[in-house]
């Protein structure tokens, strides 16, 4: 696993984002630049473009204009590389959960004689050391989300790319997820994360990028954010008004 004390910070930014259907602009960002040991989390209303950045940012959509960068470069196959990403819906393979996580390891090379012990890890990691055997889509479903974040911290990625990962969980599941991110934080794994919940965000966030129609209203660190807003629009949604 990653060692924080050997961590390098990297740089991901984005300049001259724009992304528009049927001539509406969904995403128009000029500048963004995450540059600190994170977590960042993503917040805003429904339709601002959190999850459309975030899949810019992982590569998985790419932008009408502009470009997004890796320390500098333009983000390529060998960046992408080492980066994962886990949806708000996790879809796991029709086999076992230790099959789950074997078939990304071994995807990745990983010796057999490794991949026993990496499996075993990884299930204590999540709590789900019981379940070895049982099949995936059988969880529950903050266990299936455990589970779809395991298997994107098997490729032991440098940055790691989270949708709403505890939209639909009680606070219970939340909960363990969160300490689950928290610790992949605290190893030097960089965490970008799209959220509704402004509690998750005092939780957990270094950093908090506020958007709204698609635009990045704010981007500063969370204390200072959340307490001291300097936007309008991040004033109305952290007091819980309308934003559009």
């Amino acid at each position: 696993m990653r060692d924080l004390t050997l961590e390098i910070v990297r740089r991901l930014s984005v300049r001259n984002l724009e992304i528009a259907r049927n001539g509406k602009a969904l995403l128009t960002v000029p500048r963004l630049s995450l540059d600190g040991p994170g977590p960042t989390l993503i917040l805003g209303p429904n339709g601002s473009g959190k999850s459309l950045l975030l899949r810019c940012l992982h590569g998985l959509i790419a932008p009408d204009r502009g470009q997004v960068e890796q320390d500098g470069a333009p983000l390529g196959l060998e960046h992408k590389a080492r980066q994962a990403m886990v949806f708000q819906q996790p879809v796991l393979l029709r086999r076992s959960v230790a099959a789950n996580l074997d078939f990304v390891l071994k995807r990745q090379g990983v010796p057999r004689r490794i991949r026993k012990t990496r499996i075993e890890e990884l299930l204590d990691e999540g709590g789900l050391e019981g379940k070895a055997r049982q099949s995936a889509r059988s969880l529950s479903g903050g266990e299936a989300q455990r589970l779809a974040i395991l298997r994107a911290l098997a490729l032991d990625p440098e940055t790691l790319f989270l949708d709403e990962p505890t939209s639909a969980l009680d606070p219970g599941a939340t909960q363990t997820i969160e300490r689950m991110i928290q610790r992949a934080s605290n190893r030097g794994v960089r965490i970008v994360m799209v959220t509704h919940d402004i509690g998750q965000a005092r939780r957990l966030a270094a950093d908090i990028v506020m958007m709204q129609g698609g635009r990045v209203v704010e981007h500063g660190a969370a204390k200072q954010l959340l307490d001291a807003p300097e936007s309008d629009a991040s004033r109305r949604y952290l007091a819980g008004g309308l934003v559009t």
